[in-house]
Protein backbone atom coordinates (compact mmCIF):
# COMPACT_ATOMS: atom_id res chain seq x y z
CA UNK A 1 0.00 0.00 0.00
CA UNK A 2 1.49 3.56 -0.87
CA UNK A 3 0.59 5.92 1.62
CA UNK A 4 -0.13 9.91 0.92
CA UNK A 5 2.52 11.29 3.10
CA UNK A 6 1.42 14.70 1.70
CA UNK A 7 -2.26 14.30 3.14
CA UNK A 8 -0.69 12.38 6.35
CA UNK A 9 1.30 15.42 6.73
CA UNK A 10 -1.47 18.01 6.01
CA UNK A 11 -3.82 16.21 8.53
CA UNK A 12 -1.67 16.51 11.14
CA UNK A 13 -0.67 20.04 11.11
CA UNK A 14 -4.60 20.54 11.35
CA UNK A 15 -4.53 18.33 14.45
CA UNK A 16 -1.67 20.08 15.75
CA UNK A 17 -3.27 23.50 14.72
CA UNK A 18 -7.06 22.38 16.45
CA UNK A 19 -5.16 21.54 19.69
CA UNK A 20 -3.11 24.75 19.74
CA UNK A 21 -6.34 26.26 18.99
CA UNK A 22 -8.33 25.14 21.87
CA UNK A 23 -5.93 24.91 24.06
CA UNK A 24 -5.02 28.78 23.46
CA UNK A 25 -9.58 29.56 23.45
CA UNK A 26 -9.43 27.67 27.13
CA UNK A 27 -6.61 29.50 28.03
CA UNK A 28 -8.14 32.73 27.57
CA UNK A 29 -11.64 32.01 28.84
CA UNK A 30 -9.83 31.67 31.91
CA UNK A 31 -7.52 34.64 31.70
CA UNK A 32 -8.98 36.81 35.37
CA UNK A 33 -9.90 40.21 34.16
CA UNK A 34 -7.58 42.72 36.17
CA UNK A 35 -8.72 45.86 34.94
CA UNK A 36 -12.24 47.45 34.94
CA UNK A 37 -11.61 51.03 33.30
CA UNK A 38 -15.41 52.93 34.23
CA UNK A 39 -16.00 56.36 32.45
CA UNK A 40 -18.79 58.78 33.58
CA UNK A 41 -20.71 60.63 30.80
CA UNK A 42 -22.16 63.99 30.76
CA UNK A 43 -22.52 65.04 34.41
CA UNK A 44 -19.37 65.89 36.99
CA UNK A 45 -21.10 65.57 39.29
CA UNK A 46 -20.82 61.87 40.54
CA UNK A 47 -23.83 60.13 42.39
CA UNK A 48 -22.31 57.30 42.87
CA UNK A 49 -18.51 56.03 42.63
CA UNK A 50 -16.52 54.27 40.46
CA UNK A 51 -15.56 51.98 43.32
CA UNK A 52 -19.58 51.27 43.50
CA UNK A 53 -19.53 50.70 40.19
CA UNK A 54 -16.68 47.80 40.02
CA UNK A 55 -17.95 46.35 43.02
CA UNK A 56 -21.47 45.67 40.77
CA UNK A 57 -19.72 44.59 37.76
CA UNK A 58 -17.94 42.02 40.08
CA UNK A 59 -20.26 41.37 42.51
CA UNK A 60 -17.48 41.80 45.04
CA UNK A 61 -15.97 38.76 43.55
CA UNK A 62 -12.14 39.24 43.80
CA UNK A 63 -11.74 36.83 40.78
CA UNK A 64 -13.46 36.94 37.77
CA UNK A 65 -12.56 35.73 34.40
CA UNK A 66 -14.05 36.22 30.74
CA UNK A 67 -15.48 32.76 30.83
CA UNK A 68 -17.51 33.42 34.03
CA UNK A 69 -18.75 37.33 33.25
CA UNK A 70 -22.38 37.56 31.70
CA UNK A 71 -22.07 41.22 29.95
CA UNK A 72 -25.31 41.45 29.64
CA UNK A 73 -26.70 40.54 33.09
CA UNK A 74 -24.43 43.13 34.59
CA UNK A 75 -25.64 46.03 32.01
CA UNK A 76 -28.95 45.15 33.35
CA UNK A 77 -28.33 44.89 36.55
CA UNK A 78 -26.36 48.85 36.26
CA UNK A 79 -28.99 50.10 34.57
CA UNK A 80 -31.58 49.16 37.40
CA UNK A 81 -29.49 50.90 39.78
CA UNK A 82 -30.71 53.92 41.43
CA UNK A 83 -28.58 56.78 40.24
CA UNK A 84 -27.58 55.01 36.88
CA UNK A 85 -29.89 56.24 34.23
CA UNK A 86 -27.70 54.46 30.77
CA UNK A 87 -24.94 51.90 31.16
CA UNK A 88 -22.73 50.06 28.18
CA UNK A 89 -19.93 47.51 28.94
CA UNK A 90 -17.69 45.84 26.56
CA UNK A 91 -15.01 43.31 27.24
CA UNK A 92 -11.90 43.84 24.89
CA UNK A 93 -9.47 41.15 23.34
CA UNK A 94 -6.61 41.56 26.13
CA UNK A 95 -9.30 41.21 28.96
CA UNK A 96 -10.44 44.58 30.47
CA UNK A 97 -13.42 45.69 31.21
CA UNK A 98 -14.78 48.97 29.59
CA UNK A 99 -18.02 50.72 31.30
CA UNK A 100 -19.76 53.93 30.44
CA UNK A 101 -22.01 55.27 32.61
CA UNK A 102 -24.81 58.10 32.25
CA UNK A 103 -26.15 59.05 35.75
CA UNK A 104 -29.78 60.28 36.24
CA UNK A 105 -29.94 63.50 36.74
CA UNK A 106 -31.84 65.36 39.31
CA UNK A 107 -34.00 68.70 38.43
CA UNK A 108 -35.68 69.27 41.61
CA UNK A 109 -35.48 67.90 45.16
CA UNK A 110 -38.57 67.21 47.19
CA UNK A 111 -38.54 68.53 50.67
CA UNK A 112 -41.59 67.02 52.82
CA UNK A 113 -42.27 64.38 55.19
CA UNK A 114 -39.90 62.41 52.92
CA UNK A 115 -37.28 63.99 51.03
CA UNK A 116 -36.13 62.69 47.47
CA UNK A 117 -35.24 64.28 43.98
CA UNK A 118 -37.17 64.33 40.59
CA UNK A 119 -34.88 63.56 37.74
CA UNK A 120 -34.96 64.91 34.03
CA UNK A 121 -37.88 61.94 33.49
CA UNK A 122 -39.86 63.29 35.81
CA UNK A 123 -39.44 59.92 38.34
CA UNK A 124 -38.78 60.01 41.78
CA UNK A 125 -34.95 59.42 42.56
CA UNK A 126 -33.44 58.79 45.96
CA UNK A 127 -30.43 61.13 47.47
CA UNK A 128 -26.87 60.27 47.16
CA UNK A 129 -25.02 59.92 49.54
CA UNK A 130 -21.83 61.53 47.09
CA UNK A 131 -23.19 64.51 46.23
CA UNK A 132 -26.41 66.87 47.22
CA UNK A 133 -27.47 67.95 44.02
CA UNK A 134 -27.66 72.38 44.48
CA UNK A 135 -31.31 72.27 42.73
CA UNK A 136 -34.45 74.50 43.59
CA UNK A 137 -36.68 72.65 46.61
CA UNK A 138 -40.19 70.85 46.20
CA UNK A 139 -42.87 71.86 49.04
CA UNK A 140 -45.99 71.52 50.35
CA UNK A 141 -48.85 69.09 49.21
CA UNK A 142 -46.63 66.24 46.85
CA UNK A 143 -47.57 62.92 46.05
CA UNK A 144 -45.37 60.74 45.03
CA UNK A 145 -47.32 59.05 42.40
CA UNK A 146 -48.57 62.04 41.26
CA UNK A 147 -45.39 64.31 40.44
CA UNK A 148 -46.68 65.66 36.47
CA UNK A 149 -47.55 69.13 37.96
CA UNK A 150 -44.07 69.77 39.98
CA UNK A 151 -42.30 68.25 36.93
CA UNK A 152 -43.68 70.39 34.35
CA UNK A 153 -42.63 73.75 35.93
CA UNK A 154 -39.27 71.87 37.77
CA UNK A 155 -38.02 71.03 34.35
CA UNK A 156 -38.89 74.76 33.18
CA UNK A 157 -36.64 75.90 35.45
CA UNK A 158 -34.05 73.56 35.14
CA UNK A 159 -34.06 74.22 31.07
CA UNK A 160 -33.77 78.08 31.60
CA UNK A 161 -30.69 79.79 32.60
CA UNK A 162 -32.55 82.98 34.14
CA UNK A 163 -34.57 80.59 35.88
CA UNK A 164 -32.29 78.60 37.62
CA UNK A 165 -30.37 81.63 38.82
CA UNK A 166 -33.89 83.11 40.63
CA UNK A 167 -36.12 80.40 41.68
CA UNK A 168 -35.16 78.44 44.80
CA UNK A 169 -38.27 76.91 45.64
CA UNK A 170 -41.74 75.58 44.39
CA UNK A 171 -44.29 75.26 46.57
CA UNK A 172 -47.57 73.62 45.24
CA UNK A 173 -50.95 73.85 47.37
CA UNK A 174 -53.37 71.27 48.47
CA UNK A 175 -55.29 72.26 45.11
CA UNK A 176 -52.28 72.03 42.68
CA UNK A 177 -51.49 75.79 42.61
CA UNK A 178 -47.95 76.87 42.33
CA UNK A 179 -45.94 79.33 44.39
CA UNK A 180 -42.18 80.15 43.35
CA UNK A 181 -39.57 81.49 45.67
CA UNK A 182 -37.23 83.71 44.56
CA UNK A 183 -33.36 83.98 45.26
CA UNK A 184 -32.19 86.80 44.05
CA UNK A 185 -34.89 89.21 45.24
CA UNK A 186 -37.27 89.05 48.52
CA UNK A 187 -40.75 88.62 46.95
CA UNK A 188 -42.89 85.48 46.07
CA UNK A 189 -44.17 84.47 42.76
CA UNK A 190 -48.02 83.27 42.18
CA UNK A 191 -48.08 81.19 39.39
CA UNK A 192 -50.82 79.06 40.31
CA UNK A 193 -51.77 76.42 37.70
CA UNK A 194 -49.67 75.78 35.17
CA UNK A 195 -51.87 76.97 32.06
CA UNK A 196 -49.71 79.31 29.37
CA UNK A 197 -46.61 78.54 31.64
CA UNK A 198 -44.52 80.44 28.88
CA UNK A 199 -46.60 83.58 28.79
CA UNK A 200 -46.72 83.53 32.47
CA UNK A 201 -42.83 83.14 32.79
CA UNK A 202 -42.16 85.70 30.02
CA UNK A 203 -44.37 88.31 31.94
CA UNK A 204 -41.99 87.54 34.99
CA UNK A 205 -39.02 87.85 33.16
CA UNK A 206 -40.36 91.35 31.44
CA UNK A 207 -41.55 92.60 34.76
CA UNK A 208 -37.84 92.11 36.38
CA UNK A 209 -36.05 93.78 33.63
CA UNK A 210 -38.09 96.58 34.07
CA UNK A 211 -38.18 97.16 37.95
CA UNK A 212 -34.34 96.22 37.84
CA UNK A 213 -34.06 99.30 35.05
CA UNK A 214 -36.29 101.21 37.51
CA UNK A 215 -34.35 100.50 40.77
CA UNK A 216 -37.91 99.51 41.93
CA UNK A 217 -37.81 95.44 42.38
CA UNK A 218 -37.16 95.93 45.65
CA UNK A 219 -40.56 97.29 46.61
CA UNK A 220 -42.58 94.96 45.93
CA UNK A 221 -43.15 91.64 48.15
CA UNK A 222 -45.53 89.57 46.02
CA UNK A 223 -45.88 89.26 42.20
CA UNK A 224 -49.34 87.45 40.86
CA UNK A 225 -49.45 86.33 37.70
CA UNK A 226 -52.46 84.12 37.73
CA UNK A 227 -54.67 87.28 35.50
CA UNK A 228 -54.00 86.92 32.23
CA UNK A 229 -51.96 89.19 29.99
CA UNK A 230 -50.85 91.03 33.49
CA UNK A 231 -48.83 91.15 36.42
CA UNK A 232 -50.22 92.03 39.83
CA UNK A 233 -47.49 93.38 42.13
CA UNK A 234 -47.82 94.14 45.46
CA UNK A 235 -45.21 96.38 47.42
CA UNK A 236 -44.15 95.72 51.06
CA UNK A 237 -46.25 97.50 54.03
CA UNK A 238 -43.06 99.28 54.98
CA UNK A 239 -42.86 101.15 52.23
Amino acid sequence: MKFNWHFIKALSLLIGLGGLFAFSTQKNETREISNIEVNFLGNEHLYITKQNVKNIITNNNTKLTKATINLHDIENTLTNHDMIENAEIALTINGKIKTNITQRQPIARVFTETSYYIDSKGLAMPLSKQHSARVPLITGHINKNKLNNVFKIAKKIYNDEFLKQQIVEINQNKKGLITLKNRVYNFVIELGNLNQLDKKINNLKVFIQKTNQTKTIHLYSKINLQFENQVVATKKTNQ
